[in-house]
């Protein structure tokens, strides 16, 4: 009997630390809050071709009680129900714990994306509004990565009226 139990504890050492690993990675599933997106500002960037790039500013809020630790961001935006610009970038950075921070993401508009838009607002009115949708995610390792999405409309004020 003796020599049985002793032959066992060069396995359970392994089985311990594999009980031990896979109880962290667990906790680190716990459901976060989704981040607050606001698009902060749009500045012009150098196009090539019939293309035109864009860096996007976000404006990044965290609820959540832990850091979120990014290594990418991916983001697409529609417009009137339609793809208008796309991009990603591969910084790297931080939003600290019930912090919030500002990301810029190079997006691009293609030429074909202005026609379709540009076909779009035929029917479109001053003074009313297009829907908008924007989402991404930050990449952050096999289970960290962060979806999001914001949606509303944009509204252009009617021009003013000669007196």
């Amino acid at each position: 009997m003796r020599h049985r139990h002793a032959s066992l504890a060069p396995i359970r050492l392994p089985i311990l630390l594999l009980l031990l690993a896979s109880l962290a990675a667990c906790s680190s599933l716990a459901p976060r809050d989704p981040l607050r997106i606001d698009l902060a500002g749009i500045e012009p960037l150098p196009g090539q071709g019939l293309e035109m790039r864009f860096a996007v500013q976000l404006r990044v809020q965290n609820p959540n009680d832990a850091a979120l630790d990014y290594d990418g961001v991916a983001l697409d935006l529609e417009v009137n129900g339609q793809p208008l610009a796309s991009g990603v970038s591969d910084q790297r950075g931080e939003i600290p714990r019930f912090g919030e921070a500002l990301v810029s993401v190079p997006v691009t508009i293609s030429a074909f994306s202005v026609m379709r838009q540009t076909w779009g607002l035929g029917l479109y009115q001053l003074g009313q509004g297009l829907p908008y949708r924007l989402k991404g995610k930050f990449a952050s390792g096999l289970f960290g990565t962060q979806r999001f999405s914001d949606s509303g409309t944009l509204t252009w004020p009617e021009p003013p009226t000669a007196p």
